[in-house]
């Protein structure tokens, strides 16, 4: 049960919807933010085997056998087994509880275990200072562990020794408080009471269920309970490639991907508290801004600080590692038109239009602004004219005119979005024909295959027809999908899945359900066993790459079985 460069597809989540920590196979927890997403870091062995800090499970004999989450919560069972015996390790995070943090309890011990506990605070940047009095030891003054047997303190470690025979309990608290058996199984009880509510406002049945419902426990723990901005990703650095330097910090909320998940969960049936929630975030965030062209924000409302590089090795020495975001004041239309996606969707389905002096005021800036290069749905440094920002600034413009009775500003907003249509005609094609990846390019994207999704154009379009060729020749590889990147080139990154998610998507309009299930099953060979997804994949070897699990890659995941569901039910309801 010793460490070593752990496989992203070994890992587990844990969190309370304001944070969340990592669990390796081997019962070590490797990465975790205390409080916050985005706040920095206690254990970062994840980026850093020797500096990063852990707290690990040490044992002689026993080895990872299966783990699973209880029902539809974060609750995480990790089962061991040896020559001695087995091991069950419940590790989760209190929820309406009288304390938060991490509480990992484990059954009899076969044999002789070790809890070990090394806290690096700030990522590892910051002297540490441990103080035990009695059977509790401070950490900084800002964790407490507490323990079910004695404790100590060695060369900035923290050990424990649970002898055979025995069970255990140890809980990693944000509060100082008197810590119990029975305190532990109280904040349990309201832990999955909480986790119950919270999964209760969707109940999806139908195809892909167990990968739909695993997607759905991504979108709930990556959502921020207390303001409901939804993260991207619960990690920071995870490289794109392999020792290369594409390594991101995504513990922010992107507002691109605000429509995309909006519409995964209205469409999987959900209550609304959850999208409006988003909604309320997004709105709120952007009154703390003069002009909207921050693509996105921290869970403070305020925008992502720029980019810090860490002092740590990196995952499998992939560096530099991350802090902070540089993309953080890009133009980027479709963070824009993506939130206008999202109000129009929330309005359609719940009858409202809370927030319209927002949303109105970022139509009327894509009206006047559609006509320059922004960076793109992938940040590119290089502004382009980026034909995806085109084209959903086009279709937003178009849906959210349906809500406005101001005849002036509905001829202003449909103005606009004829215009960008006519200029989408004459400049983003290729001399094929296709959807070029922007004005004047000779080449692809991806991205393209969301247009039908948008209703920009028909799935069976020749434009459509003619991208769906050059992907399928060009950018496919073992019915997994690349993007096209300017900056680093796209060789040499793994495939995208939520883009490849979009292509069996576009194949559902398509009708084709060969290539529909050949595409699904390609990308769902990254879904590991607790049901995360990484942000890409290595088409030859399975390796996982990037931050896991990522929100838009779920999001789209959803969005493609709903419709193949609401698909194949109009076939059955014909015959």
């Amino acid at each position: 049960m010793e460490d070593k460069t752990i496989p992203l597809r070994d890992l587990a989540i844990i969190g309370d919807r304001r944070t969340c920590a990592y669990v390796s196979k081997n019962g070590s927890i490797i990465w975790y933010c205390p409080r916050r997403f985005d706040y920095p870091s206690v254990f970062a062995s994840l980026l850093d085997l020797v500096k990063g800090g852990s707290w690990k499970v040490l044992s002689k004999t026993l080895v990872f056998a299966e783990r699973e989450y209880v029902s539809d919560s974060t609750v995480l069972k990790t089962h061991f087994t040896g020559s001695a015996g087995k091991l069950m390790i419940e590790d989760w995070m209190p929820m309406g509880a009288a304390f938060t943090g991490i509480c990992r309890t484990l059954s009899v011990a076969p044999e002789s275990t070790v809890l070990r506990l090394t806290p690096k605070p700030d990522y590892a940047r910051s002297e540490v200072n441990l103080v035990q009095k009695n059977n509790v030891i401070s950490i900084n003054g800002q964790q407490f562990l507490y323990a079910s047997h004695p404790i100590s303190i060695k060369d900035n470690t923290i050990e424990c020794n649970v002898p055979e025979g025995e069970a255990s309990w140890f809980v990693l608290s944000d509060i100082q408080l008197e810590m119990t058996q029975e305190v532990i199984e109280q904040a349990k009880q309201q832990t999955q009471k909480h986790w119950e509510e919270v999964s209760g406002h969707i109940k999806y049945h139908g195809p892909y269920e167990m990968e739909v419902r695993n997607s759905l426990r991504v979108l709930r723990l990556m959502t921020c309970a207390e303001n409901g901005g939804i993260i991207a990703a619960g990690t920071t650095s995870l490289p794109e490639v392999l020792g290369g330097d594409r390594n991101y910090d995504y513990r922010y909320v992107w507002l691109r991907d605000a429509s995309m998940i909006v519409s995964a969960l209205t469409r999987a049936g959900s209550d609304g508290v959850e999208e409006r929630k988003l909604l309320d975030f997004i709105c709120g965030a952007m009154h703390e801004v003069d002009e909207p062209v921050v693509p996105f924000f921290t869970l403070g409302f305020t925008p992502a600080p720029g980019e810090e590089i860490i002092n740590l090795a990196g995952y499998a020495n992939s560096k530099p590692v991350r802090i902070g975001n540089d993309a953080n004041n890009q133009l980027q239309l479709d963070a824009i038109s993506n939130v206008l996606l999202a109000a129009k969707l929330i309005y359609s389905t719940y009858d409202t239009r809370e927030h319209w002096g927002v949303i109105s005021r970022l139509a009327d800036f894509l009206a006047l602004h559609w006509h320059k290069p922004d960076h793109g749905l992938w940040e590119e440094t290089e502004q382009k004219h980026y034909t995806s920002s085109k084209v959903v600034a086009a279709v937003s413009l178009e849906f959210i005119s349906q809500q406005t009775d101001d005849k002036a500003q509905k001829e202003r907003w449909l103005n606009a979005a004829k215009a960008i249509r006519d200029y989408v005609h004459k400049n983003c094609l290729t001399k094929d024909g296709a959807y070029a990846a922007y004005a004047g390019a000779e080449f692809v994207d991806v991205s393209a295959m969301l247009f039908p999704t948008w209703a920009y154009t028909a799935a069976d379009a020749p434009e459509m027809l003619k991208t769906i060729a050059v992907l399928e020749r060009d950018y496919c590889q073992n019915n997994l999908f690349r993007r096209h990147l300017l900056e680093h080139g796209s060789s040499r990154e793994g495939a995208f899945l939520a883009g490849t998610f979009w292509v069996a998507q576009y194949w559902v309009m398509r009708r084709d359900w060969d290539k529909f299930g050949k595409v699904m099953q390609a990308a769902l060979r990254f879904m590991n066993d607790v049901g995360l997804m990484p942000e890409e994949g290595d088409p030859e070897t399975g390796a996982y790459l990037g931050n896991i699990p990522q929100t838009f890659v779920h999001a789209s995941l959803i969005g493609a079985v709903i419709d193949y569901k609401n698909a194949r039910q109009q076939e059955k309801d014909k015959k």
